[in-house]
């Protein structure tokens, strides 16, 4: 799409996640999860705005005492990609919406930078999302998301299996990062779609759009992030922090 300043920043945070009750709330090296998102993505540059978007006035009244902005939205959404949209509609003046997972406390401003970028860089595109190379240790884990992409830039397929298949020599593997940058026009469109054969299939609604032939561009990333969905993941996303903090030049 055509490059834009009217761009909103949105972070969904639901507070009945199955795996890890009041999530968006659990402590992260004394800070809640929610907070720690929010003031990653707030380095990015392009945003002129950046919310948290939930279903709790409980995670409402954190985000006040943080100062950070946030609205309430329905509990009944499926997907965090439905409550983005709910909140889209306060902000009229939003043509571009960035989909910021409220589980990814790793989340860095360039990150966002580089997902505006793909989104802006073909005024045909109207969907653009990241990936990172990815560690063969995490190759065939269902959970790692895998990204296969055309030299153009656009997705071909995202799986949870090993994609591509190395019947020979050894392909370079791209974890995808669930981040997501819209036009107004296609997260509309992608709300008002049905789900599709293959996201059921492979739970990834990212697929919806691929089948209803939206295009999805993909830009590789040199950060990792780590997606909190158990207490597990919580320790290692301290563990990564502290590791970040006694780096040389932080």
């Amino acid at each position: 799409m055509k490059a834009t300043g009217n761009v909103l920043g949105v972070i969904p945070a639901r507070l009945a996640s199955t795996r890890l009750p009041r999530k968006p709330l659990a402590l992260i090296a004394g800070k809640p999860m929610v907070v720690r998102v929010y003031e990653g993505a707030r380095a990015c540059q392009g945003l002129r705005e950046l919310v948290v978007a939930t279903d709790a006035e409980e995670i409402r009244s954190v985000c006040a005492e943080a100062g950070i902005p946030a609205v309430l939205t329905s509990s009944a959404h499926v997907s965090g990609t439905d409550r983005v949209h709910e909140a889209m509609q306060a902000f009229p003046w939003a043509e571009a919406i960035v989909n910021i997972q409220g589980d990814e406390p790793m989340v860095r401003g360039a990150m966002i930078d580089a997902l505006l970028g793909a989104l802006f860089s073909d005024e045909a595109r109207q969907v653009a999302t990241l990936s990172t190379a990815l560690e063969s240790t995490d190759i065939h884990d269902p959970s790692v998301v895998k990204v296969v992409a055309a030299r153009t830039g656009e997705a071909l397929y995202f799986s949870r299996a090993a994609i591509p298949f190395a019947r020979a020599g050894q392909p370079r593997y791209q974890k995808h990062l669930g981040y997501y940058a819209y036009s107004r026009a296609a997260l509309e469109r992608f709300h008002h779609l049905p789900p599709s054969m293959l996201e059921a299939a492979e739970m990834l609604e990212q697929l919806r759009l691929l089948e209803n032939g939206i295009g999805i561009g993909v830009v590789s990333v040199p950060f990792d992030t780590i997606a909190v969905d158990t207490s597990a993941d919580l320790e290692r996303v301290e563990a990564a922090l502290r590791k970040q903090s006694t780096a040389p030049g932080i």
